[in-house]
């Protein structure tokens, strides 16, 4: 259950439960038991917490190295209304990835993320980037409603705050309630946005 109600997503919005403490070591006994060489985490937003929580974030990734010492790490993160201090615990633990995606372009930003900003949201890659995480890396959807020079413009903005690597994907309607789809990207066009992403620097382009 999340905090926000992004007008994409299918996760629950609502008042979220209690958090279980045991939750970090239950996620890294599940990385040992399947055998993972490399995992992603993620959560919902947590906008009722005080630490958005950062602290069972950082928690986690320590408890999966304890128990996983050979398995990387990538923590795709929610912006945590920008504060550093719940950013500084993320950096904190050096996951070997640190993802937060901008999910669309700047002029749909407000009809997509409802609650989230777009400058915010580079504001949150550049701190980490500033502060010492090695790789950083975002995603946008496409499909939307967006136009090429504005994907351009998106890629453009996330270079210039050294985003390392970045996912461009296919929007798709959850439920008749989320936004519709505008248009499906053809193959081609994901080629040409590759093609201009890798010229721009990013060190990987999915």
């Amino acid at each position: 259950t999340c905090t926000r109600a992004c007008a994409f997503c299918d996760v629950k919005t609502g008042r979220p439960e209690k958090l279980d403490p045991f939750e970090p070591k239950k996620i890294a006994l599940a990385v040992k038991r399947l055998n993972l060489r490399h995992v992603v985490i993620t959560s919902v937003d947590r906008d009722d917490l005080k630490d958005g929580g950062s602290i069972i974030w950082a928690e986690t990734v320590n408890a999966i190295r304890d128990l996983n010492p050979k398995t990387t790490i990538e923590t795709l993160i929610p912006d945590f209304k920008g504060e550093t201090e719940n950013i500084d615990r993320i950096v904190g633990v050096a996951p070997e990835v640190v993802s937060h995606n901008l999910e669309t372009v700047r002029r749909l930003t407000r009809e997509v993320r409802i609650q989230a900003k777009y400058d915010r949201s580079l504001e949150v890659l550049k701190y980490l980037k500033d502060s010492g995480i090695s790789r950083t890396k975002s995603g946008i959807m496409l499909g939307l409603g967006e136009n090429m020079e504005e994907v351009i413009e998106t890629l453009e903005d996330l270079r210039r705050v050294r985003v390392d690597i970045v996912t461009l994907g296919q929007y798709l309607q959850p439920s008749k309630k989320h936004l519709p789809v505008a248009d499906f990207v053809s193959p081609d066009e994901f080629k040409e946005y590759e093609i201009i992403a890798k010229d721009l620097g990013f060190r990987h382009v999915e």
